[in-house]
């Protein structure tokens, strides 16, 4: 549900959203289940699942701007900025989020948050210094049109989850890889050992799974939303052709940022406007990429330009 009047609701995105909630519940309890299965009582179980959805709803938002680099700042501290959202603000008839930016020279912006009411969105310095003012308002529509569509929120959480089934697979990885899984002593020892490899093939494979749907749901859900995004953001500013602009553009660019940098953005890939690292061509890797390919947005806009009546 859109949580802005000028900003209409994106049917498409909102079922997907409901199936990605609907997933990762699924995904909880199997996570729940195999740790009472696996002999853990309830209350450490119920503890444990309290406090990661507690870290989840209140400080997933903080953990997304602080591993990005962002800082949030007043109007005092950046008045364009502040004045670009403002008015767009106004335009979609919706709450202003909190304004952020990440001193990098990647360009780029995203948004985060649990709620709109929570809500930040952030520029970095190298994307307002490579583009004009009307190519940084349009970037700021699409990311704005995150906030109102709400798929700001799921995204956090779910690659939150994604995160932490990642750690315990890892953890868990080690472990049997140092523990041996159980042997040496005598058979009852070996059967304990035996036992003990079990339960913990049980939790690896189940942490494994739970991480590879968590991924997958990411990816399918941020390729579609980014779409929703755009054509949102480029309604919103009347200018897709600007928005199309700004997306060659910062895509072009990322070819001159060091590869160092690339690399150690990429792993938010799916919060950015556009990736730090992008498949070229058709492959495999691109069936699991955070984004639709440019050549595909670029269409999109391309169709809305003639929609409004203008020649593309």
């Amino acid at each position: 549900m859109s949580t802005a009047r000028n900003i209409p609701q994106d049917r498409g995105l909102t079922l997907r959203m409901f199936t990605t909630g609907l997933m990762l519940v699924i995904l909880y309890a199997a996570v729940i289940g195999l740790l009472i299965a696996v002999g853990i009582s309830y209350t450490v179980v119920l503890v444990f699942a309290a406090v990661l959805l507690f870290v989840q709803y209140w400080f997933s938002d903080k953990i997304a701007l602080f591993g990005m680099g962002g800082h949030v700042v007043t109007p005092e501290q950046a008045p364009q900025l502040h004045g670009v959202i403002d008015r767009l603000c106004a335009l979609a008839d919706m709450k202003k989020p909190r304004v952020a930016i990440a001193d990098t020279d990647v360009p780029n912006a995203f948004a985060t948050g649990r709620s709109p009411n929570s809500a930040v969105v952030c520029a970095t310095t190298g994307l307002m210094r490579r583009l004009d003012e009307p190519e940084l308002e349009a970037v700021l529509a699409h990311e704005l049109s995150h906030v109102a569509h709400r798929d700001v929120a799921v995204m956090t959480i779910a690659g939150f989850l994604g995160v932490v089934a990642g750690l315990v697979t890892r953890i868990m990885f080690w472990t049997g890889m140092l523990g041996g899984f159980g042997g040496g002593g005598d058979s009852n020892d070996n059967q304990g050992g035996d036992n003990a490899a079990l339960v913990e093939l049980a939790v690896l494979a189940v942490s494994i799974v739970v991480y590879a749907i968590s991924f997958l749901l990411t990816r399918a859900l941020s390729r579609y939303r980014e779409l929703a995004a755009d054509r949102a953001g480029a309604l919103l500013t009347g200018q897709p052709s600007v928005l199309a602009s700004a997306l060659v553009k910062v895509t072009g660019e990322m070819s001159r940022i060091p590869t160092r940098d690339l690399r150690a953005a990429e792993s938010f890939n799916a919060f950015y406007f556009t990736p730090a690292i992008a498949s070229k061509g058709v492959s495999l890797s691109t069936l699991f990429s955070t984004h639709p390919s440019l050549e595909t947005r670029l269409a999109q806009l391309a169709t809305i330009e003639a929609e409004l009546g203008r020649p593309s």
